[in-house]
C-alpha cells in the first residue's frame, strides 16, 4: 500500500484514527466520571464535598465501588432535619417569652 516516494497511506489513516479515538474515549470517561458531581451541584454543600471526595478517590485508586457510592449519594437527596428543628426551637423560643415574635 505504500506509494513510490514511501508515504503510507493507510498508516496514517490509522494513526489519526488511533488517536481521534483514545481523545474521544478519553473525553467520554472523564464525563461519565463526573456525572455523580454534576447531579449533586443542586443539593447542599456538604453532600457535595462527599460526592467529589468519593468521586476522586474512584478516579485515583481504580476502584469503582466509590463511584458507586458517590452516585447513590448524588442521587438521593439527605432529608432536611435542621430546619424542622430550628422552627420548634423558634416557637418554644416565643413561649417561654425569651424569643421574640415576629407576628406580633
Amino acid at each position: 500500500m505504500t506509494a513510490a516516494d514511501g508515504s503510507d497511506y493507510l498508516f496514517s489513516f490509522v494513526v489519526i484514527l488511533v488517536v481521534v479515538a483514545v481523545l474521544l474515549l478519553g473525553v467520554g470517561y472523564f464525563t461519565l466520571h463526573a456525572l455523580p458531581e454534576r447531579m449533586a451541584h443542586k443539593s447542599n454543600a456538604t453532600q457535595l464535598q462527599l460526592v467529589s471526595i468519593l468521586a476522586l478517590l474512584a478516579l485515583f485508586t481504580h476502584n469503582n465501588v466509590f463511584w458507586v457510592f458517590a452516585l447513590v449519594l448524588a442521587a438521593f437527596r439527605p432529608p432536611d432535619l435542621v430546619t424542622p428543628l430550628a422552627s420548634m426551637a423558634q416557637s418554644l423560643a416565643v413561649m417561654a417569652g425569651k424569643g421574640r415574635d415576629d407576628n406580633a
